[in-house]
C-alpha cells in the first residue's frame, strides 16, 4: 500500500541526487508507472519502478555510459516513451553527461529535424531500447557518414550488477549544463537551449508551487512526449523533486482511445496533467456516453493547458462534456511557458475560475488590450495565463526596451532561476535573447532578461499571451495575429481541418500579401470538394471579421502543413515552402488562381516530385479516388477515433 503523503523534499542540487534521497527514505514507494496498451481497447498493462529500483537502474546505466563517454559529453536519447526513457535521461545526468532528449527515428515527418539536431549536438553516445536499436543505429550511421561512429547503449540490456561499486558524478556547480532542450522550431530552425541542473530543479519547484503540489501530494499523469519540455518537466523532473508518483502513457495510445487518459486521471487521486487545446476538444467529442459511465473525475486537481493560444471555449466544452463525471469547473489551468525558461513561466491556479477576457480587436491590433463586449462578433476572446511563481515577468517595448504599463501589448520578458544559460554553440544569438536589459530599469529589476519573442499584456493582474512577434501579419500599418485569422478561417467551412492551417504574409508588388494554407478534413477527397466554395467562405469570413483581403487560399491534403516536433503548426516553414512552390507543383488554379486572389488546390507532390514533408502513408492523398462523403465536421469531432495509420497525428496532440 502506498502512503499518499511522501516525506518533505530536501534541497538537492540535481535530479539524480533526489532519486538517491527517495531511494533511501521511501525505497518501496512507487516512482514511475508506464501503462502500455498493446492491443485495441486494452485497459493497459502497468510497468512500475519503485524509487529503490529506479535508483539502481539509473546507477547501472550511468556506470555503463562511463565506459563509452567522458563526463560533460553529450548523449542523445532517441528513445521510445516508457520507463526506459526516464531511466535513460536520469542515468545520463547521473554520469555527469549532458542529455539530449529526442524521439526515435520512426516519428513520421520529422527525420530532417532529428538529423539536424544530431548534427548540431554531435553526441558521443546514444541511449535507446533494444526494440529501437537497429533503426537508431541506421539513422546515426546516415547522419555520421560511417557505421559505428556513435555507440548505442540499450537501457533494457544494462545489467543491474553494473551499478555495483559505481559512484555518481555530481557536478561541482549546479550551473553546469544538465541537458539540451531543443526548441520546437515553430519560427526558426531548432536550437539547443542549455538547461542547467539548477534550472530544471528550480522550474520543477516553480511548477509544483503553481499547481498546488508543493503543499499536497498529487499524482502526475501524462501522455505528452518526454522529449517535449512540458512532458519532461511535469512527468519526470517535478515528480523526482517532490517524490511523487508519475503515471505515463504513449501519445499514440491516447490518440487511438482518448478515454485511456481520462481513466488514468480517474484512477489516481489528486491527479495533475497537461494537454493542448486539441486534446480537450478531442476528448469532449470522441469519448462516448458508454465510456463515460464508469468515469469519476471529481478527484482531478489540475488540468494544464499551454496551447497557443488557450481558448476559453475549449475549457467550456471539456467541462460541459464531463460535468456528469464530477469534473470541477476550476480544474482547468491555462499556462504559459517556453523551452528557454526550461518550460514553466506562469499559470492560473487550480481551484480558481478561468480568467476570461474579451478584447477589442482593433485596439489589440494597435497594441492596446481594451475590453469589449463578450457577445461582440469582432471581440477577441482570450484566457488569462495567471501569474508567475518564483520568477519575474514584464511586458517590454521590443524596440525601445521600455517597461510597458498594464493593458499595453508588447514582448514578454522573463527573469528567474529557471531561465537557461543560452543556446548551444550560438553565442551571438544567446546574448541577444538571454542577455536583454531595459533601457530604464525603473519599472523592472536590474540584470539579464530573457526575450521570449512572444507578445502579451498584463490585465487585471494576469498574463495574456496574444501571439508571436515573428508571426505578426502587418498590412497597411495594422497588426493581425495569425492564430486569429486561422480561427476565423477554420470556422468558415466544414471542409477546413481544425488547427491544421497557417496564415502568413509574403512580399507583394504593393506591399504584404496575406496567404492561408489549410488542410482539408481527413475524410474528404480534393476531387470531391467544391474548392471555390471553400475559398469564398474563408475569404468572406476573414474579410467580414478582420477587414482583410486574402490574396491566396491554398487547400492541401492532411499532413501537409508543416509542423514542429511538438505538433505546433510552423508558420515560418509553411511560408517558406509556399514561396518555394511546394504547394503548387501540380496545383490546379481555381477562380483565377493565386495571382488573381483565387483558391489553389495543392497536389500531393511538389515541383521536384517529392512528397510534401509531413505527408505519410496514412494521409489522404489527392490521388485517392475512393468515394467519400464530405462530413459536416472534422472527423476529430466525431465519436470514432482516427485510424491507426494516422500515426503522424501522435505528435499533433503533443503540442
Amino acid at each position: 500500500m502506498d502512503s499518499r503523503r511522501p516525506p518533505l523534499a530536501p534541497a538537492c542540487r540535481t535530479l539524480p541526487q533526489y532519486v538517491r534521497h527517495w531511494a533511501e527514505v521511501a525505497p518501496d514507494r512507487r516512482a514511475f508507472t508506464f501503462v502500455d496498451h498493446p492491443v485495441p481497447h486494452s485497459r493497459g498493462v502497468h510497468r512500475t519502478l519503485t524509487w529503490r529500483r529506479l535508483d539502481l537502474r539509473v546507477r547501472a546505466l550511468a556506470a555503463r555510459l562511463a565506459e563509452v563517454a567522458e563526463p560533460g559529453a553529450r548523449v542523445a536519447l532517441p528513445c521510445p516513451q516508457g520507463v526506459e526513457y526516464v531511466t535513460g535521461f536520469l542515468g545520463v545526468l547521473a554520469a555527469g553527461m549532458v542529455a539530449v532528449p529526442l524521439y526515435p527515428p520512426g516519428l513520421p515527418g520529422h527525420a530532417d529535424r532529428l538529423a539536424g539536431v544530431l548534427a548540431d549536438a554531435r553526441p558521443a553516445a546514444a541511449v535507446t531500447t533494444s526494440r529501437a536499436r537497429q533503426e537508431v543505429r541506421d539513422f546515426l550511421t546516415g547522419v555520421a557518414g560511417r557505421p559505428g561512429r556513435t555507440p548505442v547503449v540499450c537501457v533494457d540490456e544494462v545489467a543491474d550488477d553494473d551499478a555495483r561499486g559505481w559512484r555518481p558524478v555530481d557536478p561541482d556547480d549546479a550551473g553546469a549544463t544538465a541537458y539540451l532542450q531543443y526548441t520546437s522550431g515553430s519560427t526558426r530552425a531548432p536550437a539547443g537551449v542549455e538547461i542547467t541542473h539548477a534550472n530544471v530543479v528550480a522550474n520543477a519547484r516553480q511548477a509544483l508551487t503553481a499547481y498546488g503540489a508543493d503543499a499536497h501530494p498529487v499524482t502526475c499523469v501524462g501522455w505528452l512526449p518526454l522529449y517535449h519540455d512540458m512532458g519532461l518537466v511535469l512527468s519526470v523532473a517535478a515528480p523526482v523533486v517532490r517524490g511523487l508518483l508519475s503515471v505515463l502513457m504513449d501519445p499514440v495510445a491516447f490518440l487511438h482511445e482518448p478515454v485511456r487518459w481520462l481513466r488514468l486521471l480517474a484512477a489516481h487521486p489528486r491527479a495533475v496533467s497537461a494537454a493542448p487545446n486539441f486534446a480537450y476538444d478531442y476528448c469532449a467529442s470522441a469519448v462516448t456516453d458508454t465510456q463515460k459511465a464508469d468515469l469519476r473525475l471529481d478527484g482531478v486537481t489540475a488540468l494544464i493547458n499551454g496551447s497557443e493560444p488557450v481558448r476559453p471555449g475549449t475549457a467550456d466544452r471539456f467541462h460541459a462534456a464531463f460535468a456528469g463525471q464530477g469534473l470541477a469547473p476550476t480544474t482547468h489551468c491555462p499556462s504559459y511557458g517556453l523551452a528557454e525558461a526550461t518550460v514553466f513561466v506562469s499559470a492560473a491556479r487550480p481551484g480558481v475560475p478561468i480568467g476570461r477576457f474579451a478584447l477589442d480587436r482593433d485596439a489589440l491590433a494597435a497594441g492596446k488590450a481594451l475590453p469589449a463586449r463578450p457577445d461582440d462578433p469582432r471581440a477577441v476572446l482570450l484566457a488569462g495565463c495567471g501569474t508567475p511563481a518564483g520568477q519575474r515577468v514584464r511586458i517590454a517595448d521590443p524596440a525601445g526596451r521600455a517597461v510597458l504599463a498594464e493593458g499595453e501589448v508588447g514582448e514578454i520578458w522573463v527573469q528567474g532561476p529557471n531561465v537557461g544559460r543560452g543556446y548551444w554553440n550560438r553565442a551571438e544569438e544567446s546574448e541577444r535573447v538571454f542577455g536583454a536589459g531595459f533601457a530604464d530599469a525603473g519599472g523592472a529589476p536590474d540584470g539579464r532578461w530573457l526575450r521570449t519573442g512572444d507578445l502579451g499584456a498584463v490585465l487585471e493582474g494576469q498574463l495574456l499571451v496574444t501571439g508571436r512577434l515573428k508571426d505578426l501579419v502587418i498590412v497597411d500599418g495594422r497588426n493581425h495575429y495569425p492564430q486569429d485569422l486561422e480561427a476565423t478561417a477554420q470556422e468558415a467551412h466544414p471542409a477546413v481541418r481544425r488547427d491544421r492551417l497557417a496564415a502568413f504574409a509574403v512580399p507583394g508588388g504593393a506591399g504584404e500579401r496575406v496567404v492561408i494554407v489549410a488542410e482539408h478534413v481527413r475524410t474528404a477527397v480534393l476531387a470531391a470538394l467544391d474548392v471555390p466554395a471553400v475559398a469564398r467562405a474563408v475569404r468572406g469570413a476573414v474579410s467580414a471579421r478582420h477587414g482583410l483581403r486574402l490574396d491566396d487560399v491554398v487547400l492541401v491534403p492532411p499532413g501537409t502543413v508543416a509542423r514542429t516536433s511538438s505538433g505546433k503548426v510552423s508558420r515560418a516553414l509553411t511560408r517558406g515552402r509556399y514561396l518555394e512552390g511546394a504547394y503548387s507543383g501540380t496545383a490546379e488554379a481555381v477562380a483565377g488562381g493565386a495571382a488573381g486572389g483565387g483558391a489553389v488546390v495543392a497536389g500531393g507532390r511538389s515541383a521536384d516530385g517529392a512528397v510534401p514533408v509531413g505527408t505519410t502513408a496514412g494521409d489522404t492523398a489527392p490521388s485517392d479516388t475512393r468515394p467519400t462523403r464530405l462530413p459536416a465536421t472534422d472527423p476529430t469531432t466525431q465519436h470514432t477515433p482516427p485510424p491507426p495509420t494516422a500515426l503522424d497525428d501522435a505528435t499533433e496532440v503533443a503540442g
